[in-house]
């Protein structure tokens, strides 16, 4: 490690305690982001903050950074709580955020500019971090020059010159091809422990279990609707880290694990499951239908870490995948093994029609905004609905562009099953004689098609 240990050195660089967060939500009420949220960065730690996508990491950093204000509890930076941007933070976007129309020595200078850094001394400052992270010889050329990994040095490099005490990285490497980002994780590491280093806490938010745990020290997983830290998972894994040893895929299993196995009945306002209450996972039938038979082929059981290494995909390419076969019942998930249920096996050997049919019962029965669609047309006069009318009640719990996608992701399983009809030109939702059909499963019933409780 560069500096000291936490052990050894117990100043605490960045506090928050019980912090929560929210905002005004389309019917006047509060939407919640996140609740009673307390973590401590200390010198010496790499802290990983890893979450699906709209779990509240990215927002927790900003709060951390002093960019947002929480609605309650407070961030402190040692030990004095922010009344602003936090003046020991500097900030890697995901996005590069770099200036256009600025070479890369002045988009590294622009902070210490602003800080009043006299010109003589930012200028070697900022070549001195330029040379650092490989970029020397680049000084005069604009972003528009450059890959997306030069891109991401120049991030760094704007950071590092600042000299900050913790530095706040925001899915620093999603942007990139997989070669760049693992040349670049590999440098971070090696700058991270070299003497003189002068940054002393890293905090990165990831969704990337494989990233967490190439890393960090410590792992935060946050989950929850709000969202709350879940686990806190230390990662005592020696550097340099191997992938293919035991104790690493160890904790990647064990982080799955947490991720795939939280608390699936947790809800913004608790009771029944209701569509602003458990949204549909963002997964298309199609996508659905090729993790079942990814599943078919490993024998109905597979561990889904190895899954979504042997497909190359990042967690939160395959969790929506996982969320929307157990919403359905088509998986049932113990730990990071997942196994194909009977109504699985069942929708997998099924000829088109049947399985159809199969999917369309499993829909209106289990997912609720496409139990919500079927029954708002069967309340209807003519079996048909603006989909502004199912635009507006989604914003009350999602912003319009989560509502939006909701309804999109509902229209395409209820399409797929031949529920309903949608005419993208006028915008109306029409119920189909099959949705009649299953007038039982909305009023109650509690068996699923195959007879399973559901």
């Amino acid at each position: 490690m560069n500096l000291t240990s936490p052990e050894s050195d117990p100043i605490e660089l960045i506090r928050a305690d019980r912090v929560s967060l929210s905002f005004p939500a389309a019917d006047g009420g509060v939407f919640e982001v996140l609740s009673d949220v307390s973590l401590t960065l200390r010198p010496g730690e790499i802290v990983a903050l890893l979450g699906r996508s709209g779990s509240g990491k990215s927002t927790l950093l900003r709060l951390l950074a002093g960019l947002l204000d929480p609605s309650a509890g407070s961030v402190s930076y040692r030990g004095t709580p922010l009344a602003g941007a936090n003046p020991g933070t500097a900030m890697v976007f995901q996005s590069f955020a770099l200036m256009p129309w600025l070479t890369v020595l002045d988009n590294v200078e622009l902070g210490l500019r602003g800080a009043g850094i006299p010109r003589k001394l930012r200028r070697e400052r900022a070549l001195a971090a330029i040379d650092a992270i490989g970029l020397d010889g680049f000084e005069s050329a604009y972003p528009r020059e450059l890959s997306g990994g030069m891109r991401q040095r120049v991030g760094f490099a704007r950071a590092f010159v600042q000299q900050p005490d913790v530095l706040l990285m925001d899915e620093p490497f999603s942007a990139l091809d997989v070669l760049t980002a693992e040349n670049l994780r590999a440098e971070l590491i090696s700058m991270w422990e070299a003497p003189g280093f002068p940054t002393r806490s890293i905090c990165i938010v990831t969704h990337n279990i494989d990233e967490a745990v190439l890393l960090a020290d410590r792992v935060l997983v946050l989950g929850g609707a709000p969202a709350r830290i879940t686990a806190e998972v230390p990662i005592l894994v020696p550097r340099p880290r191997d992938r293919r040893s035991p104790t690493f895929e160890a904790a990647v299993d064990h982080l799955y694990a947490l991720l795939t196995g939280q608390d699936k009945t947790t809800t913004r306002s608790g009771g029944t499951p209701g569509p602003l209450t458990h949204p549909l996972p963002a997964a298309t039938v199609g996508g659905l239908a090729g993790l079942v038979q990814i599943v078919v082929s490993h024998d109905g059981q597979t561990d889904l870490p190895d899954l979504a290494d042997e497909l190359a995909f990042d967690v939160d390419d395959l969790l929506p995948l996982v969320d929307a076969a157990q919403m359905l019942g088509l998986l049932e998930v113990e730990g990071a093994q997942a196994f194909l249920t009977e109504i699985g096996w069942a929708w997998q050997s099924a000829d088109i029609q049947a399985s159809k049919r199969l999917f369309a019962e499993l829909a209106v029965a289990r997912a609720p905004l496409v139990g919500t669609i079927v029954r708002a047309l069967e309340h209807s006069n003519e079996g048909a609905l603006r989909d502004d009318f199912f635009r507006d009640v989604l914003r009350r719990a999602y912003g319009a562009d989560d509502a939006q996608k909701q309804l999109d992701l509902a229209i395409d399983w209820g399409r797929y099953g031949e529920l309903f009809d949608y005419d993208a030109d006028s915008g109306e939702i029409v119920l189909t004689e099959l949705a009649a059909g299953f007038t039982e499963l909305l009023r109650g019933d509690d068996t699923a098609p195959g007879g399973e409780p559901l």
